[in-house]
């Protein structure tokens, strides 16, 4: 019994113990807690400013205040074709001997070489109003052997649309390098009414030339055959060569008005050219050959023949050479774009502030015509 007693007294000394134990420990620790929600994460490194100061973890932005990204014209590319005197391509300039000037401001070249690989994307536009119904078979004929020539080689990316005005244009063929297709859809047009060329140039430039890509990786020209005249466009010839230029593209215009006839549509056909950086051709201005077998007829220039009025020439129709002529002028263009220079610079007035910087390019060899892309708009396409 006495050894029991004693077990039991020490038993309850032991929990008296543990007890006291427990209640040390609750009242260092606290009281028991549910588990604490996970931490976020820790915020990201912040951005560090224009100015290169970091800002400080906490702090916030001043108000209103943003960040500014600053966009600026990278390069600047500016086909050149230079002529002699007698109208020769010279091929063997270098870039000691060009400069190029935005503005009137000298810039510093960066690149030069003689352009062979820079794809070329071409709109070949054909006036089949009424006034030119008389020849818009030898116009059709000269098209399709300069689209021939053109795209001979398939493997270059050049690219060309076919388009017409009369009242109104129209896309006859999309973009392509297939010189097959658009051999038919040419020997498919008809004569029409009215006469829109102001038009048919705005909407080739907004609608096609804006669309081909960065402006840097193609060259746009625009090739007309028509009279120049235009009777109701809705734009006028500065919207068109406006949007021309927006749209960096090179007009070339081959007029077709007849030997000996006044024609007030040369002068704007001109100007089409020289304000966008290419050149006119008239190749139907020969005089005919003495054998009536050469050049064009003009109006009551022979008299009431035979042979006159078998060629027609009571109507300013042409002998066997008009077909010829067109070709040449037509091929003439062709050779001018696959030897051209390519100058390029990076413009020391680089923002892209969409205003319009003119370019001039000059060279130091004497007796060396240039022609350039006359400009650009400083804005991102």
């Amino acid at each position: 019994m006495a050894s029991s007693e004693s077990q039991r007294k020490e038993a309850r000394r032991n929990w008296k113990v543990i007890f006291a134990a427990l209640t040390f420990v609750v009242l260092a620790v606290g009281p028991l807690r549910a588990p604490a929600q996970q931490s976020p994460p820790p915020a990201a490194p912040t951005a560090v400013a224009p100015s290169g100061n970091t800002a400080q973890a906490g702090e916030s932005a001043p108000p209103g205040k943003t960040t500014t990204i600053r966009a600026t014209v990278e390069l600047v590319n500016v086909p050149v074709t230079a002529t002699s005197k007698r109208g020769q391509r010279v091929i063997d300039l270098s870039m000691d001997e060009v400069m190029v000037f935005e503005d009137g401001v000298e810039q510093k070249i960066t690149h030069f070489e003689r352009e062979t690989r820079t794809p070329l994307r071409i709109g070949l536009i054909l006036d089949t109003s009424n006034s030119a119904r008389s020849r818009l078979s030898y116009e059709k004929d000269a098209a399709q052997q300069f689209v021939d020539l053109i795209l001979a080689n398939g493997g270059t990316g050049t690219q060309v649309f076919l388009e017409t005005f009369d009242a109104s244009s129209s896309i006859i063929q999309d973009f392509t390098n297939d010189p097959d297709v658009l051999s038919d859809k040419i020997q498919e047009l008809k004569s029409g009414g009215g006469k829109a060329l102001y038009d048919a140039i705005y909407f080739a430039c907004r609608e096609k030339m804006l669309k081909t890509g960065p402006r840097e990786e193609v060259r746009r020209i625009l090739i007309i055959v028509s009279d120049g005249l235009d009777v109701q466009s809705q734009h006028t010839l500065d919207q068109a060569v406006s949007m021309a230029r927006m749209a960096e593209t090179m007009i070339f215009t081959v007029g077709t008005a007849a030997y000996g006839y006044a024609n007030p549509g040369d002068k704007l056909l001109e100007d089409l050219s020289t304000e966008t950086g290419g050149y006119p051709s008239f190749p139907l201005r020969n005089a005919p050959g003495t054998d009536l077998g050469s050049g064009s007829l003009s109006h009551n220039q022979i008299g009431e023949t035979s042979q006159n009025k078998g060629l027609g020439a009571d109507t300013g129709a042409l002998s066997a050479e008009r077909l010829a002529n067109l070709v040449e002028a037509l091929e003439a263009i062709g050779r001018d774009l696959s030897e051209q220079y390519l100058i390029s610079y990076k413009p020391l007035r680089d923002a892209m502030d969409g205003t319009y910087r003119s370019i001039k390019v000059e060279t130091t060899r004497r007796g060396v015509a240039l022609r350039w892309k006359p400009g650009y708009f400083a804005t991102p396409q």
